[in-house]
C-alpha cells in the first residue's frame, strides 16, 4: 500500500512559470528525465510526454530507458512498475494520491489468503494492481496481452485471475479457459450506460462502438470492436468508419483527434449525470504537478527491496511472453 505525502501549496503553485512547456522540457534535459504518459492523462500532459501508451507499452519503455529520471505521469501503480524495473533510478509520480479503484479492490493480506485456497493454480494478475500483488502473482498481463498469455499456458493448469473480474471473464470468453477470478474491478469501466450507449447509437448509426474489456460484458456485447486503449487507438486509423462511441477513459480521445481530426469521436456516457467516464485519479495529474515534481525531485516512489524482487519475476516473465 502507499501514503500520499505530497499536495502542492499555495506558495509552491505562485512560483511555478507561466510557459510550462518551456520550463518542463529544460528540467527535463538538465536531469536527463523521460516522461512516459498513459492516454488517459489530459491533454496538455499527453502532449510534453516523450512516450504516450497503454500499461504494455509504459511497461516495455521503463524497461528499455537509458534516462536517469523517469517521471510517471499515470498512476501509483503503472509508476511502481517502473520502479520495480529501475531500481537504481528515480521514480516520480506528479501526485501520490493518483491511486487506483483496481488495485484497491485487491487487498495483499485477503488475495494471499484466496491464493491460498488453490495451491495448484498459476496466479496471473492484470498490471492494475499493487508492488505486493505482484510479488504474489506468477505472471504479469495486460489488456492488450492477457489473451495471448493465457493462450499459453498449458490446459491442464489451473489458473487464479486477478484483480479485474471483467477482463477476466472477456478472457475466458476469448480462450474458452476456465479460470478462477478476484472480484474486482474499476470504476470508470463499470459506469457505463447500456440504456444510454444504444440510444447514441440510435442518433448515430454510422458509429461504431469502441470498448475497452475492462467493461462490463453488457457493453461488450454491443462492440464492434474490442481491445486496449493502444489497440482502440490503431483501430480507428485502420478503418474506414468516421464515427466511434469510446467506452473507456475519455483521454484516448485527444490522440484520436490528434491523429484522425476528419473522424468523430462520441465519449460514451455514464449512468448518471456525472462526469463519472473520467478517472478521477488519472486526473490528479497536472501540467503544474509535473512541472514542480521534476523540479524538486518529489514524490519519489519507493519498493520494499523484497517486494521488488518479488514482483520484478512475474513482470519480466510478461515481457518474454509478449
Amino acid at each position: 500500500m502507499f501514503t500520499a505525502t505530497f499536495a502542492p501549496n499555495q506558495s509552491l503553485l505562485n512560483n511555478i512559470p507561466q510557459d510550462l512547456f518551456s520550463a518542463i522540457a529544460t528540467i527535463k534535459k538538465e536531469l536527463n528525465a523521460v516522461i512516459l504518459a498513459h492516454y488517459y492523462q489530459e491533454g496538455d500532459i499527453q502532449d510534453i510526454a516523450d512516450y504516450i501508451g497503454d500499461s504494455l507499452g509504459l511497461s516495455q519503455q521503463a524497461a528499455s530507458t537509458d534516462a536517469d529520471v523517469i517521471l510517471f505521469a499515470g498512476v501509483h501503480f503503472m509508476a511502481e512498475t517502473a520502479k520495480i524495473l529501475n531500481p537504481n533510478k528515480l521514480v516520480l509520480l506528479p501526485d501520490l494520491n493518483a491511486g487506483c479503484s483496481l488495485a484497491d479492490s485487491c487487498p495483499p493480506d485477503k488475495f494471499a489468503d484466496f491464493k491460498a485456497q488453490y495451491p495448484e493454480h498459476l496466479v496471473i494478475s492484470y498490471i492494475n494492481c499493487s508492488a505486493e500483488i505482484k510479488a504474489l502473482s506468477d505472471i504479469i498481463c495486460t489488456s492488450s496481452n492477457a489473451v495471448k498469455i493465457v493462450k499459453q499456458i498449458p490446459k491442464n493448469q489451473g489458473i487464479i485471475f486477478a484483480p479485474d473480474q471483467n477482463l477476466g471473464h472477456y478472457v475466458i470468453e476469448q480462450t474458452g479457459r476456465e479460470m478462477i477470478l478476484w472480484d474486482g474491478s474499476c470504476i470508470v469501466h463499470e459506469t457505463f450506460s447500456e440504456k444510454k450507449i444504444v440510444q447514441l447509437k440510435v442518433q448515430h448509426p454510422q458509429a461504431e462502438i469502441l470498448a475497452h474489456p475492462e467493461c462490463e460484458m453488457s457493453i461488450l456485447r454491443h462492440a464492434d470492436y474490442i481491445g486496449s486503449t493502444t489497440a482502440l487507438l490503431k483501430y480507428v486509423l485502420q478503418t474506414t468508419s468516421k464515427e466511434f462511441i469510446i467506452a473507456t477513459e475519455p483521454g484516448i480521445i485527444h490522440q484520436m483527434e490528434k491523429d484522425a481530426p476528419e473522424k468523430l469521436f462520441i465519449p460514451a456516457p455514464p449512468q448518471s449525470n456525472c462526469a463519472c467516464n473520467q478517472c478521477p485519479y488519472m486526473r490528479l495529474n497536472t501540467l503544474e504537478k509535473v512541472y514542480l515534481a521534476l523540479k524538486n525531485r518529489t514524490p519519489q516512489i519507493n519498493i520494499t527491496e523484497s517486494i521488488r524482487v518479488k514482483a520484478l519475476k512475474p513482470i519480466q516473465k510478461m515481457l518474454e511472453m509478449s
